[in-house]
């Protein structure tokens, strides 16, 4: 068997004390999670960041910051998931922009409301996320460089 990381993002968009998640099933079980999902072929993570967030929330976002570069591997599939999570503000909500099919709702939680719905995390990087961005964790954009395709 070849191992094979996954790319994957996720975004902290907060707005008057709370914290966008959506709502989804995994493992056939309701979960809530920061939007997020896998880098596509030929996409910036940044671009993922975005795009995931618009299919999954109807939010159309601007990153701000870098919150951290994440591992975790799950003890479900064993994959390995690296998770790049960014800091982003809002530009506005597109109310009929699909969501994704396995979304089934979005909340937003203050980090109080966030723990005391820790069962229902979809994995441990949903709290470790929170907890970097509440302890002020912010890395410039400029951190990540990815190289021109085709150069």
């Amino acid at each position: 068997m070849t191992w094979t990381p996954h790319a994957t993002v996720a975004t902290i968009l907060e707005k008057n004390g709370k914290f966008l998640f959506v709502e989804e099933y995994s493992n056939n079980k309701a979960v809530i999670n920061q939007p997020a999902g896998h880098v596509e072929p030929n996409e910036t993570i940044i671009d993922a960041s975005i795009r995931e967030t618009l299919e999954e929330s109807g939010w159309l976002v601007d990153p701000q910051y870098l919150v951290g570069i994440y591992t975790y591997t799950s003890p479900i599939n064993e994959i390995t998931y690296y998770r790049f999570c960014f800091a982003s503000s809002a530009v506005r909500f597109i109310k009929d922009h699909p969501i994704d099919s396995d979304i089934h709702g979005q909340c937003w939680l203050t980090p109080e409301e966030l723990h005391a719905r820790q069962e229902t995390h979809r994995g441990p990087l949903v709290a470790q996320c929170m907890k970097d961005y509440l302890a002020g964790k912010r890395y410039p954009l400029s951190l990540i460089y990815e190289h021109p395709k085709g150069s």
